[in-house]
């Protein structure tokens, strides 16, 4: 006679209250996302057991994506480069003014790129598109 399965046992959702906040941090050991509670110093993971310290109050984070290794990496806001604890890639971060996008002219994925550069070139299909024709120049060359 078979034994019926029980299902797996699901985790309760954790509870947050409402006026006790919780931030989040990518933990130093296994790069984890950690959320903890307003006000502690440090965090220890659950999974690897590194202890990652808090940045101060009020300092200002911000994300981006390891260019080598596509981490997600967390830094303090203002920092010109971060270095990627994964595979050590240094990755230039730019602050949102700093930054223009242009769809690609081949495929229409939206690419970014950094102010000042005269081609970027699409990851997606590689295609190298021309930046910085004004406008001017694009009505002369379509004769609108």
């Amino acid at each position: 006679m078979p034994v019926p399965l029980a299902p797996y046992p699901t985790s309760p959702a954790p509870y947050t209250p409402a006026n006790n906040p919780q931030s989040q941090l990518v933990c130093l050991g296994c790069r984890n996302l950690l959320l903890y509670p307003a006000g502690a110093s440090s965090v220890c993971c659950a999974v690897c057991n590194a202890v990652t310290a808090v940045p101060p109050p009020g300092t200002e984070m911000a994300q981006l994506v390891c260019g080598g290794c596509h981490t997600l990496l967390m830094y303090i806001r203002g920092a010109t480069s971060v270095q990627c604890s994964c595979c050590h890639t240094v990755n230039l971060a730019l602050e949102a003014n700093q930054v223009a996008h242009v769809n690609c002219g081949n495929c229409r994925m939206l690419l970014m790129y950094q102010y000042g550069a005269r081609s970027v070139k699409c990851a997606v299909c590689n295609f190298v598109n021309s930046i910085g024709a004004s406008t001017s120049t694009i009505e002369q060359k379509f004769g609108a």
